[in-house]
């Protein structure tokens, strides 16, 4: 059972973080469910590094994002849960497509939590990012 649906986090972030919009919606919340979040990133060409692939700033932020929304949905509308670690291997060359970024939590404590995205292009099986991130979690009492 989660504290927060898909749709109340996604409102929480529009209130909170209406920066991340900046020039149009890219990043969406999907689902959000027990210890799980999935987020979409739709494509647009100012993604594209040189090379013709979207960039790595795309993915990680992709995979940030998918973590908070999944911490949130757990432990509700926290805005001071922070990023304490990423870490990321890029694996192959996403299509020029959207992105899906499926979150796995893997602990989730009272101060800590850590998870891990995988990352797809839309349409194909193949993981094209996999990522591990640590977030910290203020007192809430």
């Amino acid at each position: 059972m989660t504290k927060m649906t898909a749709a109340e986090v996604d409102a929480f972030l529009e209130r909170e973080f209406p920066q991340i919009h900046h020039g149009g919606k890219t990043y969406h919340v999907e689902a959000v469910g027990p210890l799980s979040a999935r987020m979409r990133c739709t494509y647009h060409e100012k993604l594209i590094r040189p090379g013709g692939t979207i960039s790595g700033p795309t993915m990680m932020a992709l995979a940030d994002l998918a973590l908070y929304v999944a911490i949130l949905a757990q432990i509700g509308p926290v805005g001071l849960a922070v990023t304490t670690n990423l870490s990321f291997n890029f694996l192959r060359k996403p299509g020029q497509t959207g992105l899906i970024g499926d979150c796995r939590l893997i602990k989730l404590g009272k101060r800590l939590a850590v998870g891990e995205v995988a990352i797809y292009s839309e349409g194909s099986p193949a993981m094209v990012c996999h990522a591990t991130g640590t977030y910290s979690i203020p007192d809430r009492s």
